[in-house]
């Protein structure tokens, strides 16, 4: 089994999260490059959860662009760590705030790998900015 920990965070308030697996390592992915949805009034208090900001992301970004470079990536990694027997990945979405863009991008790559790959890996996802949306 490969857990995988995926983290969204802010590059201001905490910056890049540490593995605490002991492997050091993984993947970490600035999604600054991506037009921020918090500079658009309507969305300025809302989260990469909530659906405009999704639609947002889906619609006026190169997010899926983005995320489809992340899953080709990852999967690389995840193929090669399960026939060799690992047992931890981090992945690590940031952006400005920890609040819109990277916390879309966890969610969303989340649910690719559990899609993917649903009987050998284990997932957490950790916003570190946003702790009301772990689970």
């Amino acid at each position: 089994m490969l857990h995988i920990d995926i983290h969204s965070f802010s590059y201001k308030k905490g910056g890049i999260p540490k593995d605490h697996s002991g492997n050091g390592g993984g993947f970490t992915f600035d999604c600054r490059g991506i037009l921020n949805p918090g500079r658009v009034e309507e969305y300025k208090s809302q989260t990469g959860n909530d659906m405009g900001v999704q639609q947002y992301l889906e619609t006026q970004t190169e997010m899926p662009n983005f995320l489809e470079l992340v899953k080709n990536i990852i999967s690389i990694n995840i193929d090669n760590y399960l026939e060799r027997g690992f047992e931890h990945l981090q992945v690590n979405f940031g952006c400005t705030g920890g609040q819109h863009r990277s916390v879309y991008s966890a969610i969303k790559i989340a649910e690719f790998i559990k899609e993917k790959y649903p009987v050998d890996t284990e997932i957490t996802l950790h916003h570190d900015e946003q702790p009301q949306l772990n689970s």
